[in-house]
C-alpha cells in the first residue's frame, strides 16, 4: 500500500484473533466484500491470533473451552500437539476458507477522528478512512506488571506469562510465582516437579468452584463483569469472577502442598521477597502470573476513557462513540462470548450505516443504503446494543 494515500472502506476491524474473525465472518457473511467494504489489520506475523505465542507445553487436550469459529467446526485435533499449532492451523483455514484477506502484519498506530465523520487509522502499512471501527485486540499485548518495593534490585529473573517458556526452563530454581488466577495454578502444577522449590503468592486467597459450571452460573458471571464496563471501569476478566476449577490436578496440587497460598509479600529484596511479619523466601525467579489488560492505546487520541479508568461499553457499543465497537473485551472476552459479540456488533454498525445514508450523512463517497449495508441481517442475528451472552 501506498503510505502517503488515505484508502476509504466502510468498517475496519483491528485484530485477527476470534473475536476479529468472528466479526469480519458476519461481516462477509451480511454483504461486506473484504478489501473494498472492510479490511481486517492484524499486527501478529502469522494467522492465531495470541493463540501463536502459547507455551509449548500447553498442549490442546489442556484447554479448557476453546469454542469453534462461527459457521466452522475445529475438528480431529490431536490432543497432545501444543495449543498454539492446533489453534494457528484452524485460524489460517478459517482465513482460507472465508477468504477473510487478513492483511498483516500491520502494526495499528492511532486511530483520530477524520473528515466527514469518519475515522482516520494510521498504521504501519498506510492510511484508512472508515465509517466504523470493530476493535479486536484483545489482551495479550498488555501483560499487567505490578510494581513492588525492591523489584529493581532483584538479581534473579523477573518474567510475566506471556513469556512463560515451559517447565524445563524452570530446573533446579527456586520460583516465585504470584497470582490466583488459571495461569498461575497451571503454572504451579507444572514447574513444581522440576524446580528446587515453589511458592505461590496471591492478593486475595484464591477461590476454587466445584460441580458442574452451568448456563446460568455463566450467564451471571457475565452479568457481573458486564456491569463495570457499562460504569466506565476497567474490565475484569470473566474467569476472575467464576473461580478456579476444582479437577483432579488442582487437587492433587492441594494435598501435595504445591498450592499452599501464602499473601503476597510486602517487598523483594536481591535475593527473593519479605514480608513484614519477617518471613522471607529465597528465589531465583519471580514469574508474574497477574494478567493483562485490553490493548486499546491506539484508540488514545479520540479520549474514549471515562473517569473510572475504562471504556463505557452498551454491548458492543462505545457509548461515547457509536461508530466504534469492541469486540472481546470485558464479558465478550471468552471464545464463545467473541463469537457472539462479533455478531451483534456486525448488526449494530449495519444499522448505524444505513441510517446514515438515508440521513444524507456525509460518507465521503461511502456506499449508499442499498449496497452492503442495506441488506437483511443473518437469522438469529442479536439485537443491536443487546449484551452479548458469554460462557466462561
Amino acid at each position: 500500500m501506498n503510505n502517503t494515500r488515505e484508502v476509504e472502506v466502510e468498517v475496519v476491524v483491528v485484530g485477527a484473533g476470534q473475536a476479529g474473525l468472528s466479526s469480519a465472518y458476519h461481516l462477509r457473511r451480511t454483504g461486506f466484500t473484504p478489501d473494498e467494504d472492510f479490511v481486517v489489520l492484524d499486527h501478529s506475523p502469522g494467522p492465531g491470533g495470541a493463540w501463536q505465542f502459547r507455551w509449548p507445553s500447553l498442549t490442546y487436550g489442556k484447554v479448557h473451552g476453546m469454542h469453534a469459529l462461527p459457521g466452522m467446526e475445529l475438528t480431529g485435533a490431536d490432543p497432545a500437539r501444543p495449543s498454539a499449532e492446533v489453534v494457528s492451523a484452524y485460524f489460517d483455514a478459517y482465513e482460507r476458507a472465508f477468504d477473510l484477506r487478513v492483511r498483516r502484519p500491520v502494526d495499528v498506530r492511532a486511530v483520530r477522528e477524520g473528515t466527514g465523520g469518519r475515522l482516520r487509522v494510521e498504521t504501519s502499512a498506510g492510511t484508512w478512512s472508515t465509517r466504523a471501527l470493530i476493535n479486536a485486540t484483545g489482551t495479550w499485548d498488555r501483560p499487567f506488571w505490578p510494581r513492588y518495593p525492591g523489584q529493581e534490585t532483584f538479581r534473579g529473573r523477573q518474567l510475566h506469562t506471556a513469556q512463560y517458556p515451559g517447565p524445563q526452563a524452570f530446573a533446579g530454581l527456586r520460583v516465585v510465582v504470584v497470582g490466583g488466577g488459571a495461569s498461575g495454578t497451571q503454572h504451579l502444577l507444572e514447574i513444581a516437579p522440576y524446580a528446587a522449590a515453589t511458592t505461590w503468592v496471591t492478593r486475595r486467597p484464591p477461590v476454587f468452584r466445584e460441580g458442574p459450571f452451568d448456563e446460568d452460573a455463566g450467564r451471571s458471571a457475565v452479568a457481573l463483569v458486564e456491569e463495570r464496563v457499562r460504569r466506565g471501569l476497567p474490565p475484569r476478566s470473566v474467569v476472575s469472577v467464576t473461580g478456579l476449577p476444582l479437577n483432579d490436578a488442582v487437587r492433587q496440587g492441594l494435598e501435595s502442598g504445591v498450592l499452599d497460598r501464602l499473601p503476597v509479600f510486602d517487598r523483594i529484596t536481591p535475593d527473593g521477597v519479605e514480608w513484614n511479619d519477617g518471613r522471607r523466601v529465597d528465589a531465583d525467579v519471580i514469574l508474574w502470573a497477574t494478567g493483562f489488560r485490553a490493548a486499546v492505546d491506539h484508540l488514545a487520541p479520540l479520549r474514549l476513557r471515562e473517569p473510572g479508568g475504562g471504556i463505557r461499553v452498551e454491548g458492543t457499543r462505545v457509548v461515547a462513540d457509536p461508530r466504534i465497537h469492541l469486540v472481546g473485551y470485558g464479558p465478550s472476552a471468552s471464545t464463545i462470548g467473541a463469537n457472539r459479540a462479533g455478531r451483534a456488533a456486525v448488526r449494530d454498525i449495519r444499522r448505524l450505516l444505513t441510517e446514515g445514508a438515508r440521513a444524507g450523512a456525509p460518507t465521503d463517497g461511502a456506499r449508499p443504503a442499498g449496497g452492503p449495508v442495506g441488506g437483511t441481517p443473518p437469522d438469529g442475528a442479536l439485537t443491536a446494543g443487546a449484551p452479548a451472552e458469554n460462557a466462561a
